[in-house]
């Protein structure tokens, strides 16, 4: 389904007005999202929900914190302020356990218990009828959400392919078969997701995006990377199980006098340990925001590398839309989602090929790249989601 490219006539509740809405994070917090520099598909959708002319009032939800961790976090680095609008506030349920039970009648319990505290704390602050958008994976099957308007699933992955979230596998399947059988609304960024859920309400495919505003004008990298021997190869994102090490390896060998730069929150140490022996393969830790705006905007090619399956193939990998948002050409392992998107974007089989390829294509003009932003602008990809959500 094609994203919207403007805003649609404002949607009215029954007395004439714009709609309240209760917006619910997966496994995140506000000060996760502002940690984060509000990159990812949920933050931006916070935003947009913020300013948006047809939100009447707006509660944003966190995930459940276990009180004692939250209390003593908080204590030693106060969370950031949330921001003060009209109609616009933050709820933070908290719970004793950390983390999510496992079992169907547990979780059951566990989020029947957040439904209600959810709805006492939508009621305090005047919200009627609200519309409900989640990104949390385990809501639309186990919250008795009779009371909202509607719901809305936002699957920025398939969680149910996630391997360190393996615990709760059958349990995101049974959330899936219950958001067929409720007649949920869900928007996901891939046709493999929408294909996986086969939802029985409206649905839509909304790709990630970017900010254009974001790209305009990259500031100089940092020293360590720009004085390094080009061409340079670049990697930004997780580093764990889904990037394809062995293609990166071959890739480093067959380029001796390139610079590979891996950089991003090492989460699988022992996945990597080959990278450690390639002396022009340089794994860097996660940098600000702005930092990986320079390093991605200094590259000569950056890297897709992931291997295929389940997880990746839902995926609508935010890494693409920034890179080619710089302007840079893009080698990539072909999985569905990145084709079609840019003719900048070289897939091979083979990471090596995928480099060729690149490095013939080259960099994109600034009109090109400022043009393709703004096509895949978050701006133009959220108001599809509020359609879905609010109609």
């Amino acid at each position: 389904m094609a994203v919207a490219q403007s805003a649609a006539p404002a949607v009215l509740t029954a007395d004439g007005g714009p709609r309240d809405v209760i917006f619910a994070f997966a496994y995140a917090t506000w000060r996760t999202a502002v940690s984060r520099g509000m990159c990812f598909s949920e933050d931006r959708l916070v935003e947009t929900l913020m300013a948006h002319p047809r939100v009447r009032r707006l509660m944003v939800v966190e995930t459940p914190r276990s009180l004692p961790i939250k209390l003593v976090k908080d204590r030693l680095r106060p969370p950031p302020a949330f921001p003060s609008a009209r109609g616009v506030s933050l709820y933070s349920p908290v719970r004793l356990r950390r983390s999510d039970p496992v079992g169907v009648g547990a979780l059951e319990r566990s989020f029947g218990a957040w439904e209600r505290a959810v709805r006492r704390a939508a009621s305090r602050r005047g919200l009627e009828r609200p519309a409900l958008i989640t990104t949390h994976p385990l809501v639309p099957g186990f919250a008795d959400l009779e009371w909202a308007d509607s719901v809305t699933f936002y699957a920025y992955d398939d969680l149910a392919a996630s391997p360190p979230l393996r615990r709760w596998w059958p349990a995101y399947e049974e959330v899936y078969r219950r958001t067929r059988s409720r007649g949920h609304r869900v928007v996901a960024v891939s046709e493999a997701i929408i294909d996986r859920i086969a939802p029985s309400g409206p649905h839509a495919v909304v790709p990630n995006g970017v900010d254009p505003g974001e790209w305009l004008a990259p500031r100089r990298p940092p020293g360590w990377f720009a004085e390094l021997p080009g061409p340079r190869l670049l990697y930004v994102g997780s580093l764990d199980s889904r990037v394809d090490v062995d293609q990166l390896v071959r890739t480093a060998r067959s380029y001796p006098s390139a610079s590979m730069v891996v950089v991003g929150p090492m989460l699988d140490e022992a996945h990597f340990a080959a990278l450690g022996s390639e002396p022009n393969v340089l794994v860097h830790g996660p940098v600000a925001r702005d930092g990986i705006v320079s390093l991605v905007s200094a590259a000569d090619v950056c890297l897709i590398p992931h291997v295929r399956n389940a997880l990746t193939e839902a995926m609508s990998p935010l890494k693409l839309y920034e890179y080619l948002a710089a302007g840079r050409p893009v080698a990539a392992l072909d999985l569905p989602p990145i084709r079609n998107v840019s003719s900048r974007v070289v897939i091979e089989d083979e990471l090596v090929d995928a480099v060729a390829g690149a490095l013939a294509v080259g960099p994109a003009s600034e009109e090109e790249r400022r043009s393709f932003a703004e096509e895949h602008s978050w701006r133009r990809r959220q108001e599809r989601i509020v359609e879905l959500a609010l109609s």
